[in-house]
This record gives C-alpha cells, structure tokens and sequence, in this order.
C-alpha cells in the first residue's frame, strides 16, 4: 500500500509513516470472520492523525453482523445493565454524563435540555442523562438498538440514518460518543449536526485519543485502532474536526478513562461564519 493514496477528510495530510501491520485480528478486536485479513495503521507525523488502510469489504457491517457479533443473542440487555451497575469510579460513562451535564446544563435552559446521541448503540449514555433529567432520544440505524433504548434505557428510540433521514425537531444537545471513528468522511457527518441543532445548540465529541494510544505498550494492537475504526484522532486533528465541519472547538480535553481508553471530549457551537 503506498502512502501516496491516503486521501483524509480530516487533516488532508500528505505526510504518512507506517506505524503496523496486522494479517489477523489483536486479541482485543472483535473477529468479524473477515478473510484474508491484511490491515496497516499509518499515522502524519505533522498532526499526529492515525487511520486504518486495507482493501476489505467493511460496508455491510453496520447493517447487521455489528450488532450480531457485538450484541448477538440476548446479551445486550445483561451488558447494559452491567455497565449502568458500575460504580461511578470504575464508569465511563458515568464520568461522561456527569461531564456533559455540568458543561450543558448552565449553558442551556430547562426547555432546550433535549438530547438526540448519534450511533446510541447500548444507549447507556441517553439513559445515565435521562436519570440527570434530561429528554433523551436514542438515533442508530439498527431497529433492535431503537427498541432497546426504549425498553431498557427508558429513553426514546429512533431508528434512523443521521446522514439520509430528516428529522422532525431539533435538539439542544447532540452527542457522538466514539461515532465518528466509525464513519469514512467524520467532517461530513459533524457537519450534518448544524441541521439537527436547535439555536444556541451544543455538541458533544468523544473521540479515540490515537496519540496518545501509539504511546502505550500494546500501541497499535489497542481497541482504538481497531477494524471497525477509519481513524484514531490527536489535538490537532479533533481541532480540525470541528473546523472543517463549520464549529468553534469551545473546550476539548484529554483523559484516560476508568477502562483504560484513551480519549479526547469535548465540546463545540456552531462557527458564526460557517
């Protein structure tokens, strides 16, 4: 694979080192029993941006397989309840939520405290907000995870694509927790939250922190590298995110959570001039 083909969305970068290559699954990567397997990891020196480059076919991952490898069976709702039975110091998302509410909450009146979290998934993060009093809607694109966030996380569900359907309302606060690693063009779907955005709307991005991640022991064997992951971001290149996608970066922080993830968060409002 020649550098010379890596087109990002993100940072447009045109300096590219190999950092890996992997011809079968680390150990922490879920088998999606794709073969043969052959996936490299390159990372810009200059922004400090990491993606994934291979030639395997992942487009039918989300319509399905995802969920079935992920979620498969009834093992969704004991995983939820496992994580929502965390104690606060060993949660992730607890620690999310109590984040997310104490930046939102002053900056947003009671009415606007309305929250659409894009690629839900488990939905834990619309539950926990719901417990903190906020209206939260659950939008992924899989039927089963809709009905899952009504029936477990109390919370409305919307089976949607956030890229294709139209909404009928907008919301104060719009979230992508770990979402648009998963995605080819991130900056198209940041941008499409604008149409989404209530005025004097938030949104929320979480991301894999892949600068940080190259630097552990295990590197680019981690999960922020994995398959289902185009990219993994650094500062710079979360910066550019919100950028390119036509919003003022108001606040990002890098953390490492209670599962030991590397994780930049933060939160921007939309660019005056976008």
């Amino acid at each position: 694979m020649s550098a010379a083909r890596i087109d990002c969305p993100v940072t447009g970068a045109e300096d590219w080192e190999r950092v890996a290559t992997f011809n079968a699954p680390p150990p922490v990567e879920t088998d999606f029993g794709i073969a043969p397997y052959h996936r490299e990891v390159w990372r810009s020196p200059s922004t400090g941006h990491v993606v994934n480059r291979h030639e395997m076919d992942l487009s039918a991952l989300y319509a399905g397989d995802y969920w079935d490898r992920t979620y498969g069976g009834d093992r969704i709702r004991a995983i939820f309840e496992k994580i929502m039975a965390l104690p606060a110091e060993r949660s992730d998302n607890r620690g999310r939520a109590a984040f997310v509410d104490g930046y939102c909450r002053p900056r947003l009146a009671e009415e606007a405290r309305t929250l659409l979290d894009v690629g839900s998934g488990l939905a834990v993060f619309p539950a926990a907000m719901r417990e903190l009093g906020w209206r939260a809607t659950a939008l992924d694109p899989d039927p089963r995870a809709a009905r899952h966030a009504e029936e477990a996380a109390g919370v409305e569900g919307l089976a949607a694509d956030f890229m294709t359907d139209r909404l009928d309302r907008r919301f104060g606060l719009i979230s992508f927790n770990k979402v648009l690693e998963h995605v080819p063009d991130p900056v198209a779907m940041l941008a499409r939250a604008r149409d989404a955005m209530a005025p004097g709307g938030i949104v929320y991005v979480e991301l894999p922190d892949g600068e940080a991640a190259l630097q552990d022991p295990d590197g680019a064997a981690r999960e922020e590298f994995a398959i289902e992951h185009y990219c993994a971001f650094s500062a710079v290149s979360y910066a550019l995110l919100a950028h390119r996608a036509g919003f003022r970066l108001d606040l990002m922080e890098r953390l490492v959570e209670p599962s030991g993830k590397y994780t930049l968060r933060g939160v921007l409002t939309a660019a005056e001039a976008a």
